[in-house]
């Protein structure tokens, strides 16, 4: 079932029918009654559009009008964005934080990371130890035991999407910057994140 969509035309016909009738309430197109109602039609109108898309508005995923509130709840927008991020950035970021389970294993961290928009790949470490490893092999220190490393592209490209962006963003952004922000956010404290580009 479509979505019932009404122009400014229609409520102001709506409203002039909700006058009583007699010649002091004028119909006429051009006559001052009916611009005042049509005013007041534009106002009806939007508030009709904003009903019809709250449902779909209330999913971080989809939100326009509701995503400061979205923002806001988790504690965004952050610097890790820059001054002025895309619509499609803003969703991504907060559907990647509403969606998180707090997890601390590589699949939640590649999972985090893909909400974002990234494709990672987790590489752990840890220290040399006689007769597991092989000769030839780094000694590492004890840090190695708490170092763990993402792997990604130099260049995340994000490209405009219909339906997803808004007029005026740019045709694509790169860079990993919210990557780095988000994933040194929510790493563990005791724990030496490096990132590794290809």
């Amino acid at each position: 079932m479509a979505k019932p969509m009404f122009s400014g035309a229609d409520y102001t016909r709506a409203l002039a029918n909700l006058l009583p009738p007699g010649r002091a309430w004028s119909r006429e197109p051009d006559s001052v009654q009916m611009q005042a109602l049509s005013c007041y039609a534009q106002t009806f109108r939007r508030n009709s559009d904003s009903a019809v898309t709250l449902l779909s508005d209330s999913f971080p995923a989809s939100a326009i009008n509701l995503l400061p509130e979205w923002e806001a709840t988790l504690g965004l927008p952050d610097p890790c964005a820059g001054v002025s991020p895309t619509l499609q950035a803003r969703r991504a970021q907060v559907t990647a934080r509403f969606a998180n389970t707090g997890g601390q294993s590589s699949s939640d961290f590649v999972t985090y990371a893909a909400g974002l928009g990234y494709a990672v790949t987790v590489k752990q470490y840890s220290p040399f130890r006689v007769g597991q490893n092989a000769m030839g092999q780094q000694l590492g220190g004890l840090d190695w035991l708490y170092t763990w490393a993402i792997e990604t592209p130099l260049n995340t490209i994000t490209r405009f999407r219909t339906g997803s962006a808004q007029m005026g963003e740019p045709l694509a952004s790169w860079g990993n910057a919210v990557l780095e922000c988000e994933l040194r956010d929510i790493a563990p404290a005791h724990s030496i994140l490096q990132f590794h580009y290809k």
